[in-house]
């Protein structure tokens, strides 16, 4: 299914591939990975707080500090970080940020830059880091404040008081780790963001070693990865859709079951794909895990609205209730903020990236994700662990075991019947079915119309007249209603 240029960027092999989930599993491993340098660390994302407690296993705990320690220690090595510019003046103002970055600035081996090299409303949305082009890290997790959490997601876990002295919210969230000729593509994918953005060309690391955190047990090996990206048109710069084109195929392909977590779910696009499968009369169910609010002031504006006007609609046309939308709580019904961006379909494939179910992910801010997929019935233990990461993180969110999500699975066949009988059954954490919130006439025109959530740069410029979150919705649903196509279930 993956053809570079079109739905990836490049097809490339790694040695190992990790599935890292929640992000005290997360900077362990980059830690103890960024402890192996010995050339490069470059870090490229949408924020860094240098305040963040990375661990203490050696050198100093916070992040600021650790990366002046290691060049310190390393006289071979360049520190660089890019981060997004518009995110980055209000944070100078957090705690000791500004003085942290006047260190980093001031240290011959550490450079920071601000990435301004997007168009006007967009961000810098991916979170990279490669070390030395031995390893690299793609995923959802920011090295910032209030993403630290453990997989069990307790309420008033210590761990989730920040820097700033706040208790932090419960946060899910997902990222992966892979060496090979992988995480050299992403090295030069770094490299290609560095020079789009501050015009200095960084050469490859000249010798790779061994970079894989000691702790961090490989899910795959040998697995080849189809990395794709987002990229927004602007001057001399080609605009890249291989993320939406990546989506649209994987629902497509999807035979029996489509797992997603997704930060919004605002896509026209992704909700076409997603009702072109639910009329069919055996297609694939579909779940996906949301928060039960967008984060920040504008966002639930913007993203909450849509998501309601989309599963109304979805709603209308998924006759054989095979589509849910769930938000996991805590034991105590806290809401645990979902920030993973991830999809499992079938037992055949797994993504992992920066991406969202938003226009801006498809086509405004700039995003990496990697897939990989489990090929041929020669590597059927490929299908069994891409089975068991997808059963482990419903066992995550219900409070009990992926083998007894597999175990269910396989008596019932459907995906939605579990997650219904176990949410039944849950004293403790479990999924909360998705209301809609009653929308006022201003809400329900700004989703309609996109105003908040553009499919491009130019979108953004365009008439009301011209958009629509509906727009072709009807035509498509009735050519594929009068197709005579539907889909094989497989267990």
């Amino acid at each position: 299914m993956f053809e570079p240029g079109r739905n990836c960027w490049r097809l490339e092999q790694a040695e190992q591939f990790a599935f890292i989930v929640d992000a005290e599993e997360y900077f362990i491993a980059v830690r103890a990975a960024m402890l192996k340098a010995r050339h490069s660390i470059t870090l490229i994302g949408w924020d860094f707080d240098a305040r963040i407690n990375l661990g203490d296993e050696e050198g100093p705990p916070k992040l600021g500090d650790f990366m002046v320690w290691l060049a310190d220690r390393t006289p071979a090595l360049q520190i660089r970080l890019l981060r997004w510019d518009t995110g980055a003046f209000q944070a100078m103002f957090r705690g000791n940020t500004l003085a942290t970055m006047l260190r980093w600035k001031l240290h011959k081996q550490v450079t920071l830059k601000l990435d301004g090299a997007h168009p006007f409303a967009s961000s810098h949305h991916q979170k990279i880091v490669v070390i030395d082009d031995c390893i690299a890290f793609c995923g959802g997790i920011d090295m910032t404040i209030g993403r630290w959490d453990r997989r069990a997601h307790e309420d008033d876990d210590p761990g989730r008081i920040g820097p700033d002295g706040q208790m932090h919210p419960p946060w899910h969230d997902a990222t992966s780790a892979f060496d090979g000729e992988a995480a050299r593509a992403l090295g030069d994918l770094a490299r290609k963001r560095w020079k789009i953005a501050t015009g200095e060309t960084l050469e490859p690391a000249s010798e790779t070693h061994d970079c894989w955190p000691d702790k961090l047990v490989p899910n795959f090996h040998d697995v080849e990865l189809a990395i794709a990206r987002t990229q927004p048109e602007m001057d001399g710069v080609e605009p890249l859709h291989e993320i939406e084109e990546m989506y649209l195929d994987l629902i497509a392909e999807a035979k029996s079951w489509i797992y997603a977590e997704s930060q919004y779910f605002a896509s026209r696009r992704i909700a076409h794909a997603i009702a072109k499968r639910l009329v069919e009369e055996d297609g694939p169910e579909i779940v996906i895990v949301n928060p039960i609010s967008a984060e920040g002031w504008l966002e639930p504006i913007a993203m909450d609205s849509a998501r309601a006007r989309l599963l109304e609609a979805l709603r209308q046309v998924d006759r054989n209730g095979r589509f849910r939308l769930y938000h996991p709580v805590t034991a105590k019904g806290e809401e645990i903020y979902v920030h993973a961006k991830v999809m499992v379909v079938d037992n055949q494939y797994l993504r992992v990236g920066s991406s969202n179910f938003n226009n801006r992910s498809l086509r405004l801010d700039t995003e990496c994700d990697v897939v990989l997929s489990a090929g041929s019935p020669a590597k059927a233990e490929y299908s069994d662990e891409i089975a068991f990461l997808r059963n482990d993180l419903i066992a995550e969110h219900l409070g009990t075991k992926p083998d007894e999500v597999a175990r269910r699975l396989e008596d019932s066949g459907s995906l939605i019947s579990v997650i219904e009988d176990l949410r039944g059954e849950a004293t403790g954490r479990t999924f909360r079915p998705y209301e809609k919130p009653d929308l006022s006439d201003l809400e329900e025109w700004l989703a309609d119309n996109e105003i908040l959530d553009p499919e491009g740069p130019d979108a953004i410029f365009e008439p009301p007249s011209k958009r629509g979150l509906f727009k072709g919705w009807r035509q498509a649903l009735w050519r594929k209603r009068n197709s005579g196509t539907s889909g094989q279930r497989r267990s």
